[in-house]
């Protein structure tokens, strides 16, 4: 394997990884969609830039086939995932009512 086919499969794999550790660390499911939906193409799409540079133009072409085709429905897919997140779960956490905040706070005894 050349120097830079390596270096692009491997940049690929840990932005994949990190993606990975995106999905199991974050706390709410819009980011976890977040990091799933961004890191993931640009992974695949440095992984089978690296391995088209090894394995020839027919193999190249349906590497790009397959990354285009990735690119146009993975973010299709995490805007529906996260349309059906916000409409089955409670918002609670994404409206703070700053006004409500400060009359309690102005009402609470001292």
């Amino acid at each position: 394997m050349n120097v830079v086919s390596s270096i692009l499969v491997l940049a690929g794999c840990v932005l994949i990884v990190l993606a990975a550790v995106g999905i199991l660390r974050l706390r709410t499911p819009y980011a976890r969609f977040h990091a799933a939906g961004k890191a993931s193409p640009v992974g695949f799409i440095l992984i089978a830039a690296g391995a088209a540079g090894e394995l020839g133009w027919s193999a190249a072409a349906l590497l790009a086939v397959s990354a285009v085709a990735l690119s146009i429905t993975l973010p299709i897919g995490v805007h529906l995932l996260f349309r059906a997140v916000h409409a089955t779960t409670p918002n609670d956490h994404l409206v703070l009512d700053e006004l409500a905040a400060d009359r309690a706070d102005s009402e609470a005894p001292r």
